[in-house]
């Protein structure tokens, strides 16, 4: 199938990382135009598309998520390069690895997860709706948020970074309904990923034991890919999902939680008694 996104111009931000690569390549092979967005490893990123067989069509950006006035810069910098940007992926992010109480939890450390996971996809949302207008074509731009399971299930010990992801539902039951005020044929949705391996999660999944505590609850006794993911925003953001908008994609091989307890946990007779009181 054509997903009509040749020479279309896409955004993506945290391209750098594993996700946003394989958003990257998966675009790339689509035909679209890339502004690959990054800060720290703005440099690295550089490097990353000088060596793609599309590095003529690629631009990257530095910007830090977190500022929405360098934000802005950064999509300004893309529509200069490009004329307009069709496709938004809100991808960066940070999962601060230490497992935390938040009884114990750094005010630092919370608002920081939310400045950049949460107001970072805001002001990503805002600087691409204030260039947004219509397509003669009438295909529509496509706004995506990468959320998490997280932010449907909680994560113990991580709250800071499911309050993050869980407040991007807010954000695409509203977008939705403004970005048609400047393009009557936009849509924004989110993609929705479970235990996805990155270098991110690597640590964490390399723990003894985390791999099958995730599984516990998914059909697919599979860890998904970066490209899995990336495939499922291709598909979102391709006007030939046209109809689609205000919607959530999970991508998590039919996870229905996580596990807190095994058999060896629980006190059955001890249950039965309480129950009875």
């Amino acid at each position: 199938m054509d997903l009509l996104l040749n020479d279309k111009s896409a955004f993506i931000t945290g391209a750098s990382g594993g996700i946003g690569r394989a958003l990257a390549r998966a675009f790339a092979d689509e035909g679209c135009n890339l502004a690959l967005h990054a800060n720290s490893n703005y440099d690295w990123l550089t490097e990353f598309i000088s060596a793609q067989p599309w590095k003529d069509r690629a631009i990257a950006v530095r910007a830090d998520v977190a500022e929405p006035e360098s934000m802005q810069a950064a999509m300004d910098e893309a529509v200069t390069r490009f004329g307009r940007v069709d496709v938004c992926v809100a991808n960066a992010g940070r999962w601060p690895k230490p497992d935390e109480l938040l009884s114990e939890l750094s005010v630092e450390r919370f608002r920081e997860t939310i400045n950049i996971n949460l107001l970072g996809a805001a002001w990503t949302a805002r600087a691409f709706m204030r260039q947004l207008k219509p397509r003669d074509d009438k295909h529509g731009a496509a706004l995506t948020f990468i959320g998490s399971t997280a932010g449907r299930h909680g994560e113990p010990m991580h709250s800071d970074y499911a309050a993050s992801k869980a407040g991007m539902y807010g954000l695409v039951r509203s977008l939705k309904s403004e970005v048609v005020r400047l393009d009557p044929f936009a849509r924004v949705n989110m993609v929705e990923p479970g235990w996805t391996v990155t270098e991110m999660a690597r640590e964490a999944l390399d723990q003894p034991g985390r791999i099958a505590h995730i599984l516990k609850t998914t059909s697919v006794r599979q860890l998904a890919r970066a490209a899995d993911i990336a495939r499922a925003v291709v598909m979102l953001s391709s006007p030939q999902s046209r109809h689609i908008s205000g919607e959530i994609l999970t991508v998590a091989g039919g996870m229905e939680g996580r596990t807190l307890w095994t058999e060896k946990d629980i006190d059955e007779d001890a249950v039965r008694k309480r129950a009875r009181e």
